[in-house]
């Protein structure tokens, strides 16, 4: 028999940095959960992605159980990483602050596809690519699909 779900929590947090402290600990005593369980697991997954932010949505049940899935860093954060900034634009329409290149895009998209809601890798470039322009920065070069495209 299937467990009854109490509720979903969702944290973004750096990859084996897991701690009581907040946002962690607070998040998960409202629910009963288990804080140090929670941070040993969780630290144990994400060792390889050490110091990144990674999103995790964690599923607790009525007995105060619980499970959890990792996803793929934020596309924010990879694009700050690949154009070497601290943070995006305050004024993105205005202000650009960097440039990414359609390789470094195409790279992002194909980590976060299993998380996006995209089929084709077309598809999950516009969303890397708009993601980028609203945190003020150029996407530069051609679009691989062509420059007609990318005006629609």
């Amino acid at each position: 028999m299937a467990k009854e779900v109490d509720g979903f929590i969702k944290l973004q947090v750096r990859g084996g940095q897991a701690n009581p402290a907040p946002p962690v600990g607070p998040a998960l005593g409202a629910k009963g959960v288990n804080i140090m369980e929670f941070c040993k697991r969780f630290n144990a997954k994400t060792q390889e992605s050490q110091g990144k932010i990674v999103p995790v949505v964690i599923t607790v049940f009525k007995d105060k159980s619980f499970e959890f899935i990792i996803k793929t860093t934020p596309a924010a954060v990879q694009l700050l990483e690949a154009a070497k900034l601290k943070k995006g634009s305050p004024e993105s329409n205005r202000q650009k602050v960097g440039n990414v290149t359609w390789d470094q895009v195409k790279a992002i998209a194909e980590d976060k596809m299993e998380d996006l809601n995209a089929f084709k890798i077309e598809s999950a470039m516009k969303m890397v690519a708009g993601t980028a322009r609203s945190m003020g920065l150029n996407v530069k070069g051609t679009p691989p699909w062509g420059a007609e495209a990318a005006e629609a």
